[in-house]
């Protein structure tokens, strides 16, 4: 590894001054640059092809778990140490999560449904039970906040919309997208925090007429609603964190490409069987 460090650099820093900070000899390294190499190397370097794609593919957000499973996908048989181990050499790795503080909205003082889910994350079929939440992306222009709506069956975000403030109207908006994008049957439980968007009158007035049944988090309990919370940590772990949006404009562009360009469409979801939601719920009713 110090004599590929070496050939890598040599356009930019003297090859016997980097000999002697790695501490090893010049002649060793012109002997390497000689030396065939192995069998083993050769098929090391075909794989660093599919690893580096792989990887491209995910919009650089892949560790080497995904991309194994990538790989193995695609039909091209590498370990998963061995993955792990190419995508050290090349400096490969999935985009790092970053500590994820969710954000309080207004909460409400009324009376609230129950908590219908009781920390089942499961659902045996597509639209019979959504979890929701409202989070804040930071641009230089403000903040500019989202609502989502995520299909527990498929982990599929099934509705979002944005705006500069997290008024109720939000939540409205992403609820009315979910249900045009879905139409569910009555009974799908709808499950929340006790956000004041999601317990106010018009909004409840929304799911009675659609026959949703409402389900919401107790309160001072945030893992109640833990698979929202984990979908607004992905997004900007992934994606959200790596950018620096001078405009709210850029920021819902952002947050669109991603949902619709790669998180629903293409993006390996472990709870899924390394599927993506789009394609999971294309197998379930295959079957």
């Amino acid at each position: 590894m110090k004599f590929r460090f070496v050939q890598e650099h040599r356009e930019t820093f003297r090859v016997g001054m980097m000999c002697r900070v790695l501490k090893v000899s010049r002649s060793g390294y012109y002997a390497w640059r000689r030396r065939k190499p192995s069998e083993r190397e050769l098929d090391d370097r075909r794989h660093a092809q599919g690893i580096h794609r792989s990887h491209r593919e995910s919009r650089g957000t892949y560790g080497s778990p995904r991309v194994y499973r990538a790989l193995r996908d695609a039909g091209t048989p590498c370990g998963k140490h061995r993955v792990a181990r190419i995508m050290r050499q090349e400096g490969l790795r999935g985009r790092a999560a970053q500590r994820f503080r969710s954000v309080s909205t207004t909460r409400s003082s009324q009376p609230a449904p129950p908590d219908r889910l009781c920390r089942d994350f499961t659902s045996v079929a597509p639209n019979k039970v959504w979890v929701g939440d409202i989070t804040q992306v930071r641009t230089r222009e403000g903040w500019l906040f989202l609502a989502v709506l995520l299909d527990l069956f498929s982990r599929k975000i099934v509705g979002y919309a944005t705006a500069v403030r997290p008024l109720q109207e939000l939540a409205l908006e992403a609820l009315a997208d979910a249900v045009s994008n879905r139409r569910p049957k009555p009974g799908l439980v709808h499950h929340t925090d006790r956000g004041g968007a999601y317990l106010s009158a018009e909004y409840q007035d929304q799911l009675d007429q659609h026959g949703i049944v409402c389900s919401m988090s107790r309160a001072g309990h945030c893992e109640d609603n833990a698979v929202a919370e984990s979908f607004f940590h992905t997004l900007k772990a992934e994606w959200i964190y790596h950018f620096d949006f001078t405009t709210r404009e850029q920021a819902r562009l952002a947050i669109f490409d991603y949902v619709e360009g790669f998180y629903n469409t293409r993006r390996m979801h472990s709870t899924l069987g390394y599927r993506s939601p789009n394609e999971y719920e294309m197998m379930s009713s295959a079957a």
